[in-house]
């Protein structure tokens, strides 16, 4: 692809809001997601797969995840709270959610 089109299909998927999800795993650590959280594994939190899983028939679990990802929650996994994270836009938010559905 010539550097022209790339541009243009970054600056669509951004207009739609689609969510990058394949730069997710950078933007989880950018955003200490991973100091709780791992993929295939429970650390301090749910792995991302276990996370999916629960939230799998659920057609509002992107959503859903992205608030809980700027706002925080307690009680989906136990009672260990997982804190806000107001760093995170709403757009990247989205994306993670994303991403972390799609670990499966």
């Amino acid at each position: 692809m010539n550097k022209t089109l790339v541009i243009s299909l970054f600056t669509l998927a951004g207009l739609l809001g689609a969510p990058l999800a394949w730069a997710s795993p950078e933007l989880a650590r950018s955003k200490n997601c991973m100091a709780c959280h791992a993929v295939d594994k429970k650390l301090v939190g749910p792995s991302y797969k276990d996370v999916a899983a629960k939230y799998a028939n659920d057609k509002d679990a992107v959503a859903k995840l992205a608030k809980k990802i700027r706002e925080g929650g307690v009680g989906s996994f136990g009672q260990i709270p997982m804190p806000a994270n107001p760093q995170v836009s709403e757009a990247e938010a989205r994306t993670l959610a994303a991403w972390v559905m799609a670990q499966k």
